[in-house]
């Protein structure tokens, strides 16, 4: 697989990744010509569904926080005439505290019932997604992911890992169609670039756990992969479901095997932060180095982690970060929700989420210009039917540039832009824990 490195910083010179920048203004643009929109007066939902509360608000919360701003910018600026957007969010966090599959299938299926609603930004978690997808497929509505970077939830090819047994296809398109979208990357992707970055820091051997979840059996399958290929040596895989609550024995088993490095498939909630930091009660482990993907990447894994000291903690993001882009759509976006949301830290998937909900704001507008009818009223079920389907294929053809770069999709609705970014955990330049940006991996 081509590699190709851009602007490798310093570790101990990189850039905090959730330090909130002070105010300005600016919006991202379409590439290519536009089309007014059509004179209409009407009421348009967006929806969201993310993880907003529980053990996953660092992850979920910045996230709902960019989809929102970019919803009352379109307010406020008029972006399209006649209309008013209103922002409907979800949260899909479940009884256990964390991302629940059924609960986000639920918010989902209360989206695609409500006439009004045009599209919606989510869900975060690569899980979840396979439990909504087939319901917005047969909606139909469009939703475009900030996070989700599972690679079968769109592919069905071998080179991805994801035909036979793991052809998800037919269940998450049963009408055949492509709705569903996502401005991250894939996990044949990040998990490479995880696994490349991780050799040129010299570890040779590599135990590897995951979460028993899509997105971390996944990414930890894709990183073993590639690892392989570039000469490390696998001493194990385990699979351990996120109610775990204990990985001494494990971690005591994994330290016999002398591993230079622990890799983590999963999220911080589901034991991303639990395993880093039981390695601290076990002899050998204690100052070993640790890696993981998106998943780890929050706010709750550095202020928990980074204070315990010990061996360095890596992770990666599948989006260009916004919160350190000198592009100056970014600039003006981390200006506008820091004022926007002063209390909120922001993250990579703040940035993500705005774009993602301006595509479907400028789908919309596309929609209408073109002769689209928008529903009447919530309850306007074949309003909404023709409506969404203009909508779906405005966002299929979207090329938008903003606060993640240029944003445009292929025809499985991934993102043709394949950067993932690396961090290292540290302290920013306030002095707090974070994750300091490291260097940028451009795949494409």
């Amino acid at each position: 697989m081509k590699r190709s490195w851009s602007r490798i910083f310093a570790l101990t010179m990189g850039i905090p990744l959730f330090l909130a920048i002070l105010a300005a203004c600016g919006s991202g643009t379409t590439s290519g010509g536009s089309t007014p929109a059509a004179t209409t007066s009407a009421t348009v939902k967006i929806g969201t569904d993310l993880p907003v509360s529980g053990k996953d608000t660092s992850s979920g919360k910045p996230a709902q926080d960019g989809a929102q701003l970019a919803v009352n910018q379109a307010n406020a600026n008029h972006t399209v005439t006649g209309v008013t957007f209103v922002f409907d969010p979800k949260d899909d966090v479940g009884p256990s505290g964390t991302h629940d599959p059924t609960v986000g299938a639920a918010n989902v299926t209360a989206l695609v019932g409500d006439a009004e609603v045009a599209g919606m930004v989510g869900p975060f978690n690569s899980s979840v997604a396979k439990a909504e997808m087939p319901i917005t497929n047969q909606g139909p509505l469009a939703q475009i992911s900030p996070a989700n970077t599972n690679q079968c939830l769109t592919k069905d090819t071998a080179a991805s890992g994801c035909s036979g047994k793991n052809d998800l296809l037919p269940t998450l398109r049963p009408t055949g169609k492509v709705n569903y979208f996502r401005v991250a990357t894939t996990d044949d992707h990040q998990g490479p670039g995880a696994a490349d970055y991780m050799a040129k820091l010299n570890y040779k051997k590599v135990y590897v756990i995951d979460d028993a979840e899509t997105y971390g059996i996944g990414i930890a399958n894709t990183f073993i992969q590639e690892w392989q290929k570039v000469g490390g040596t696998v001493l194990g895989h385990a699979s351990e479901p996120g109610t775990t609550t204990s990985y001494v024995s494990l971690l005591t088993q994994i330290a016999a095997t002398h591993p230079d490095l622990i890799y983590f498939g999963g999220v911080d909630s589901t034991g991303g932060t639990l395993v880093r930091q039981q390695m601290k009660q076990v002899p050998g482990l204690q100052n070993l180095p640790y890696s993981g993907g998106d998943g780890i990447v929050t706010p709750s894994f550095a202020n928990t982690i980074q204070p315990l000291g010990g061996g360095p903690s890596f992770g990666t993001t599948a989006v260009v970060d916004s919160t350190v882009s000198k592009n100056q759509i970014a600039a003006t976006f981390r200006q506008q929700y820091a004022a926007a949301f002063p209390s909120d830290p922001l993250n990579v998937y703040s940035g993500a989420s705005y774009d993602a909900a301006n595509i479907l704001i400028q789908a919309v507008k596309t929609a209408l210009a073109n002769g689209a009818k928008a529903p009447t009223s919530s309850s306007d079920s074949a309003g909404a039917q023709t409506f969404r389907t203009a909508v779906i294929a405005a966002v299929q053809a979207a090329a938008w540039d903003g606060v993640t770069g240029h944003q445009s999709f292929d025809s499985n609705g991934d993102t043709q832009q394949k950067i993932i970014s690396i961090y290292k955990l540290g302290l920013n330049s306030s002095g707090k824990p974070d994750w300091i940006y490291a260097s940028a991996i451009n795949l494409g």
